[in-house]
Formats: structure tokens, C-alpha cells, sequence
């Protein structure tokens, strides 16, 4: 089993959402977690021990592993990421540009339909952009 298969089952057991997996150089293996009350030092202390116990059952090797929340500019990934934050300011970065040469668009989420993501990024502007072509997709913090 692989790192992010053994990740997407053993995370929700625990209270947790995978958010993004990153390799680093020198074995460094870096979680980004989520649940719906946020993200504690006491969570991150709890899912180290955890995944520290169970790379070393599985025999997956790493040098160093960090648990980290996903801030404030939390990455989405999947669609349910965008349905579930659908009327919060999101960023997107293409990998295709849009008519007229946009390769960055920045509005509203209104949400996911037919595999296409949907942003107001205007009064009365709605964009649908095919999941497949969102090369990164960020919340934009409000303050």
C-alpha cells in the first residue's frame, strides 16, 4: 500500500481529513490535515505519533515527518473541497488559459457541477472551469 492510500484510510478513523501529502528532500514526508473544528498542536502531536507508529509497521520509509493544518489559504483538491467551501473568495491557477489568455481567476465559489468548478468573479461574471484544467486551487483569506 502507498503512502496516500494508507493516508486516505487511517486519517478519517482517527477525526481527519488529508488535505495535501508533500515529499521533501532528505526522506521528509509533510501532512496537511483538516476537520471541521480546525487544527491543534495537540492534533498534530496526536496524528505524528500515530503515523510514526504505523510507517514503521508498514515499512514506509521517511527521515522526518511533519503534521501541519492547511492555513488559511488551505489548498482544494478534491470536489467535495469545493462544495463544502462554496461562498468563501477562492484563487485559481490554470493550466490552460481561459479566452482572452487568463491563466489566474480569483471570485467567489459558487461550487461544483458537471466537473466544472463555478466562480463569480465578477457582479454578474460566472465561470465554469473544468476540474481538469485548475492546476491550483487556494482559498483566499478574508481578515
Amino acid at each position: 500500500m502507498n503512502m496516500q492510500s494508507l493516508l486516505d484510510t487511517t486519517l478519517p478513523g482517527l477525526g481527519y481529513e488529508l488535505v495535501d501529502l508533500e515529499h521533501g528532500r532528505d526522506g521528509l514526508v509533510r501532512v496537511f490535515i483538516d476537520s471541521p473544528a480546525g487544527i491543534t498542536l495537540d492534533d498534530c502531536v496526536k496524528v505524528s505519533n500515530h503515523l510514526s507508529h504505523l510507517f514503521t509497521v508498514e515499512n514506509i520509509p521517511y527521515e522526518r515527518l511533519e503534521i501541519s493544518s492547511p492555513g488559511l489559504d488551505r489548498p482544494l483538491k478534491k470536489e467535495a473541497d469545493f462544495t463544502r467551501f462554496a461562498g468563501q473568495q477562492v484563487k485559481l491557477k490554470l493550466r490552460v488559459p481561459l479566452e482572452g489568455g487568463r491563466k489566474t481567476l480569483q471570485g467567489e465559489l459558487k461550487g461544483i457541477s458537471d466537473g466544472k468548478v463555478e466562480v463569480l468573479v465578477g457582479p454578474d461574471q460566472l465561470v465554469a472551469v473544468p476540474l481538469a484544467q485548475i492546476d491550483k486551487a487556494r482559498l483566499v483569506p478574508e481578515f
